[in-house]
């Protein structure tokens, strides 16, 4: 048995706030086989997370704040800025199922953020995620200034940067 807890989470954002990508997962499930997918994944400010799209037919996506605030931020196919959606252990929108094909992101809006995510398994990295051509890859050092425009930029813009 896995008992999510205050605790359990603290350490999670702990582990999060030290790593070079400002976020840490935990998996509930047993492992990438598993039919449906369950992990708390913590997500510090300044995390930047490559906007993506689960392409594979049936792949939706639960995502429920159990500590603290997160945005999820959707996207066009070109890259436009469509919607922002906070999602807040506080309320008053506490998760949201992300359909398949949907090009979306997070950005962790306060410290401690933790992130509760399902979705229909198994996990393949391989195809698990079809990341954005528009879209810096991680390490790139544009990341920073894409994450701040997706988290505070006008809805209706399109990237402040053009990848090659």
């Amino acid at each position: 048995m896995k008992a999510i807890t205050t605790q359990a989470l603290d350490v999670l954002s702990q582990a999060a706030a030290g790593r070079a990508r400002l976020r840490a997962n935990w998996d509930i499930h047993a492992g990438a086989t598993d039919p449906v997918q369950r992990f708390c994944n913590a997500i510090e400010p300044g995390s930047y997370i490559r906007p993506h799209r689960h392409g594979e037919a049936g792949k939706w996506e639960l995502s429920i704040a159990l500590k603290g605030r997160v945005v999820l931020v959707l996207f066009t196919p070109e890259g436009v800025l469509t919607d922002r959606i906070v999602l807040s252990a506080g309320g008053p929108t506490f998760g949201i199922e992300t359909e398949p094909g949907t090009w979306h992101s997070f950005a962790g809006l306060e410290p401690g953020s933790v992130l509760f995510e399902l979705k229909p398994g198994p996990y393949d990295p391989a195809v698990d995620k079809d990341f954005a051509a528009w879209a810096p890859a991680e390490g790139d050092p544009r990341c920073s200034l894409f994450e701040a425009w997706f988290r505070t930029g006008a809805l209706g813009s399109g990237p402040p940067i053009r990848t090659p």
